[in-house]
């Protein structure tokens, strides 16, 4: 097992990534955006605790605990989602910390959750943005299912098989309440309201002019 720093080092250059995405994309991180996405992952930690099925190797289906990340990425934007997925990535380490390899942490607990960021990148198709958000998280713990938990398959079934159908189990019915609960929350008039917004239309305007 690699040391205890490598894994640091990778967190801090995870973060560094976050940070400089955020930066390149030229988006706002001011009191206002700091107060309501530290609200949101509030209540993604809260809602992650509201768990309706507990899979017995980690992995749960929750009462839509993703949902407030992918508000973050849509109301926000791609980089502020992605930092927020980072903080709720580190918040859920240190709350059942399963850890077996510096790069079974990053596929485990940042990068699946930093995922949910990236429904951004589809503001006006927010349920292509949930697929691709939650397609990517699954492609993050099915490599470390198959790679660090393969031990776990049943005997004579492939470890790949094995974290594909895990994987899924709590995955897909964690999507379909998230989808369920945008279609009944009115986000669509919240990112029709950013292009109305006059900072995210003078925020524009300097994108254009550089």
């Amino acid at each position: 097992m690699l040391s205890q720093p490598v894994t640091v080092f990778a967190l801090c250059g995870v973060l560094a990534m976050a940070m400089g995405i955020m930066r390149v994309r030229r988006e706002q991180f001011d009191t206002r955006t700091l107060v309501m996405a530290a609200l949101l992952l509030a209540l993604a930690v809260i809602l992650q605790q509201l768990r309706l099925f507990h899979m017995p190797q980690g992995g749960s289906v929750t009462a839509g605990a993703m949902l407030p990340l992918l508000l973050i990425g849509y109301r926000f934007g791609v980089g502020t989602g992605l930092l927020a997925g980072f903080v709720y990535g580190i918040l859920n380490m240190v709350q059942d910390p399963f850890i077996l390899h510096p790069i079974q942490v990053l596929f485990d607990y940042p990068l699946p959750f930093m995922a949910m960021g990236l429904a951004g990148l589809f503001r006006r198709h927010i349920y292509l943005g949930t697929a691709l958000a939650f397609g990517l998280r699954f492609l993050c713990h099915f490599v470390s299912g198959f790679v660090f938990f393969g031990s776990y398959a049943p005997e004579g079934v492939s470890p790949i098989y094995y974290s594909l159908v895990f994987n899924a189990t709590y995955l897909v019915p964690e999507m379909i309440i998230c989808c369920l609960l945008l279609k009944v929350l009115p986000v669509r008039k919240l990112v029709e309201s950013i292009d109305t917004h006059p900072q995210h239309q003078e925020k524009l305007h300097q994108i254009q002019q550089s």
